[in-house]
């Protein structure tokens, strides 16, 4: 063999080319793995994931009226009375301000670990986010109108920028969203409704006249006709309800439609972002202040069950007993809400979201409970796929298309359906995992954003 010198580099004749080192490979954000997951996060999700079921069994099983005032169930009983209680005291609100705060935290520990990489996340984070919204326009519309997806997903294309803020501003500035709701409702009442009142009135004196209003003050009374309404639907309306619900797939997915046009923007641009994006925030600066990581020491989770446990049930209990004592101010709901009283419901719903945190981080830094904390982690990692499993199941149980049970069954069975529901997502979610690396919704969501399958199998070890 021999080496030719000259223009070329050759060996016994043949050219070759001498590389240099190969330049570095950009470091790209990939799916977690599972030595990166944060164990306490999972369990904190299973329990959030479980509790949403908690809240919306009724809004499955009943026209959503029903959830709010459990006296519009017909032959509703004590024991009808004692599970809304129950519910509003643990469950509602709190789940989803749970839930929100933990979408938050995802992103921390997302752009964490992307940074540990060295990699970029910009582009995996708003594919995953539109994938998200996909996700839930779908299930919104041909599924349930209850979503949560789509405003989670809206929020979290907002909320990207947020990533890197220190903790504390990121706790004050959600705060303050959260916060904004007080002056829009009272701005609101001394502003929006004498201006409406106004309109509405002189659209009706055209009206009483002969003479055809003007087409903005029309449209304003008809908007003072929906929003001064009693809060207490009629009979016929209630049936009307059920009936489309207890028909067939193509007339309730027309019905829900029908709202969830306009209802969806709407909700998002006054109540969902400066709400649910608020709480997403003080979910983010938890995170970095290593509450959802159970990094906080055992005096500091016991002070949080004391003080938000301590603080917020209280208030819980006296709204319940208020809206009660009062037949849930059905003829005048208009006035409930102007004078601030859901208020209450938003913010003493955070104390008791705080003592849940406590409680769940307790166990998790103390090891108690290792087979149900490893059963909820396992229904957090599959979070979407539970809830969408929920949404399904429920739907089908009982809507007319499926077995019919809308407007069937009172509070004490439906939970029974819920504890049903639990204790199989809790049996099947870890035998699931033992053989897959996530959940079919995480699986098909995660395919979706990387563009490419994902290896579903669990690594053996």
């Amino acid at each position: 063999m021999s080496i030719d010198e000259g223009a070329g580099t050759t060996v016994d004749g043949f050219p070759i080319v001498v590389e240099g080192p190969s330049p570095p490979r950009t470091p790209v954000a990939l799916p977690v793995e599972d030595r990166e997951r944060v164990a306490s996060v999972d369990v904190i999700r299973g329990v959030a994931v479980l509790g949403i079921l908690a809240m919306n069994i009724v809004a499955f099983g009943w026209p959503v009226d029903v959830y709010e005032v459990p006296i519009l169930a017909p032959d509703w009983d004590r024991a009808d009375m004692a599970l809304w209680a129950l519910n509003y005291l643990l469950f509602h609100t709190k789940m989803m301000t749970l839930f929100s705060m933990l979408f938050g935290a995802g992103l921390v520990l997302m752009s964490d670990r992307a940074e540990g990489r060295g990699a970029r996340l910009r582009g995996v984070y708003y594919r995953r986010s539109a994938w998200l919204l996909a996700i839930g326009l779908v299930h919104s519309y041909l599924i349930w109108d209850g979503d949560i997806l789509v405003p989670y997903a809206l929020c979290g294309f907002l909320l990207y920028p947020a990533r890197k803020w220190p903790a504390r501003r990121l706790i004050v500035v959600g705060a303050c969203l959260n916060l904004l709701l007080v002056p829009m409702i009272f701005g609101f009442r001394f502003v929006g409704v004498p201006y409406l009142k106004e309109h509405a009135a002189r659209a009706e004196a055209e009206i009483k006249a002969g003479r055809r209003p003007g087409r903005l003050d029309d449209a304003i009374r008809e908007v003072w006709k929906e929003i001064t309404k009693p809060a207490r639907p009629t009979r016929e309306e209630m049936l009307r309800e059920i009936a489309t619900y207890r028909g067939g797939y193509g007339g309730i997915v027309r019905d829900r439609a029908e709202d969830l046009v306009w209802g969806q923007p709407v909700g998002f641009l006054f109540v969902e972002w400066w709400f649910i994006g608020g709480r997403m925030l003080i979910g983010m600066g938890l995170m970095k202040l290593g509450v959802f990581s159970a990094r906080l020491s055992g005096r500091a989770y016991l002070t949080m069950m004391a003080v938000g446990y301590g603080v917020g049930l209280p208030l819980m209990a006296f709204d319940a007993w208020h809206e009660a004592s009062n037949g849930f101010f059905l003829d005048d709901r208009l006035r409930y809400s102007l004078d601030g009283w859901p208020m209450l419901l938003a913010y003493g719903s955070l104390p008791v979201v705080f003592g849940h945190i406590g409680l769940v981080m307790l166990i998790c830094r103390s090891g108690a409970l290792p087979r149900l904390t490893r059963r909820l982690a396992a229904a957090g990692r599959m979070a979407l796929s539970c809830y969408l499993f929920d949404s399904i199941a429920c739907t089908t149980f009982f809507y007319g298309y499926g077995l019919d049970y809308t407007a069937s069954l009172h509070r004490p069975l439906l939970y029974a359906i819920v504890i049903a529901i639990w204790t199989a997502q809790l049996l099947v979610c870890p035998l699931w995992l033992e053989w897959s690396r996530f959940g079919p919704a995480e699986w098909a969501w995660r395919s979706l954003t990387y563009w490419k399958l994902q290896p579903i199998r669990a690594r053996a070890g």
